[in-house]
């Protein structure tokens, strides 16, 4: 299992992805799953992938062989919309080489991908890529995809994260959610991979490896559990409400005690 979050904001997009990788309780490996594709001054574009390793290997692969060769590839695609069907159709072709053999030995055929960039002479954009190759493009109104372990780390998200949030605070949420997630699931996994994109930069203004003793990441850890502490002793308790003063009264109390 894994989790990667994508958001695309005015000023730009912030790309992160653990490496955990397992297939069972005593196999587990790190694998990176953030993949960029760049071309300075002209395009820069990051794909993260969760599901089957084999199958988004094969994926990612295919991309890099047909940026080798003369047909459309990622490089060539006159913008992002165009590269991410590019995308999808990579994944359809996997799907017809790999797919029946993997039903065969009882395994589905599962990739979600998160791809994004900026292409010179249009804005940022931000696609969820899906296992049959379609996909859809987020907007202001939902500024970011999750794949993989997203339940975790959502809430931080939706509580924080907005489409005109500045690229540091976007950065600095994932980052947080991410430690949701760690604290949750043990099927998600340092070390993290961290991309921030600059909008109009055409460069990537950040690629980071987070190991699990990073002073800034363990100062977030500790900083956001502490104040989540801090918050949650600050409100107001239930006696404070005046639900819990007296005897058993209420809707509660009736159903109880009036039966039979």
């Amino acid at each position: 299992m894994t989790y990667c979050v994508g958001m695309l904001m005015d000023a730009g997009l912030v790309f992160l992805s653990d490496t955990r990788t397992n297939a069972g309780v005593d196999q587990i490996n790190t694998f990176r799953k953030m993949t960029v594709f760049e071309r300075r001054g002209q395009r820069v574009m990051v794909l993260l992938s969760a599901g089957n390793l084999a199958v988004t290997q094969a994926v990612v692969t295919l991309l890099h062989e047909r940026m080798a060769g003369e047909g459309d590839s990622l490089l060539r695609a006159p913008n992002l919309f165009e590269a991410a069907r590019h995308v999808g159709d990579c994944v359809r072709e996997v799907h017809r080489r790999d797919a029946d053999s993997l039903r065969a030995f009882g395994i589905d055929f599962n990739v979600s991908l998160i791809f994004g960039g900026q292409i010179a002479g249009e804005a940022p954009r931000l696609f969820n890529i899906y296992a049959a190759g379609n996909f859809v493009e987020a907007t202001p109104d939902t500024p970011y995809f999750q794949i993989g372990e997203s339940k975790y780390g959502k809430p931080i998200i939706d509580r924080i994260f907005r489409h005109h949030t500045p690229l540091q605070e976007a950065a600095k949420c994932a980052l947080i959610s991410m430690d949701s997630t760690l604290k949750s699931n043990l099927s998600v996994g340092m070390p993290l991979d961290l991309a921030i994109l600059a909008r109009d930069q055409l460069e990537l203004t950040c690629l980071r490896r987070i190991e699990a003793d990073d002073p800034y990441f363990q100062r977030l850890r500790t900083g956001w559990s502490e104040r989540i502490q801090q918050a949650f002793n600050a409100l107001p308790g239930l006696d404070e409400a005046g639900w819990c003063a007296g005897p058993s009264s209420g809707v509660l109390a009736a159903s109880v005690g009036g039966s039979g």
